[in-house]
């Protein structure tokens, strides 16, 4: 499941790496153009294409949920592809990503978020099967 149907479920808005050929809803037919001729639905299509589509397995959706942990805020969802974009650079595997007081262990090749704890649930555990720390 992407991280931008797991947000809609709970009532949340964010779009990540919309396919070019699908419409925006609410387009007018004749839509307004900025001063480079884009549309404002053309430039944010562009903008959200330069955002890495991180993906979330069903377990990390779960435990998000469960533990009403907001992504969105601080930019923490930024911050997060950017600890996947390092870890990738080093050419780590299995990650552990540190974002304010939210773990994620990431399996990087496949840009997947395998599963996410808050900072109350780190004491006392040992991660294990991780090849690379990324504090963000």
């Amino acid at each position: 499941m992407l991280l931008n149907d797991f947000l809609k479920l709970r009532g949340q808005q964010i779009s990540v790496n919309k396919p070019q050929d699908t419409q925006l809803p609410n387009v007018p037919a004749t839509p307004e153009v900025n001063e480079q001729g884009q549309s404002f639905a053309d430039a944010l299509r562009q903008k959200l294409e330069k955002t890495s589509a991180i993906e979330f397995s069903n377990h990390a959706i779960r435990r998000l949920d469960s533990r009403s942990v907001d992504i969105v805020e601080n930019g923490k969802l930024e911050r997060l592809n950017e600890g996947v974009r390092v870890a990738a650079e080093k050419g780590s595997n299995d990650t552990l990503i540190l974002v304010d007081t939210t773990a994620f262990i990431v399996n990087v090749p496949n840009n997947k978020v395998i599963t996410t704890m808050e900072m109350e649930e780190l004491k006392g555990n040992v991660f294990t099967n991780i090849d690379s720390t990324v504090i963000m």
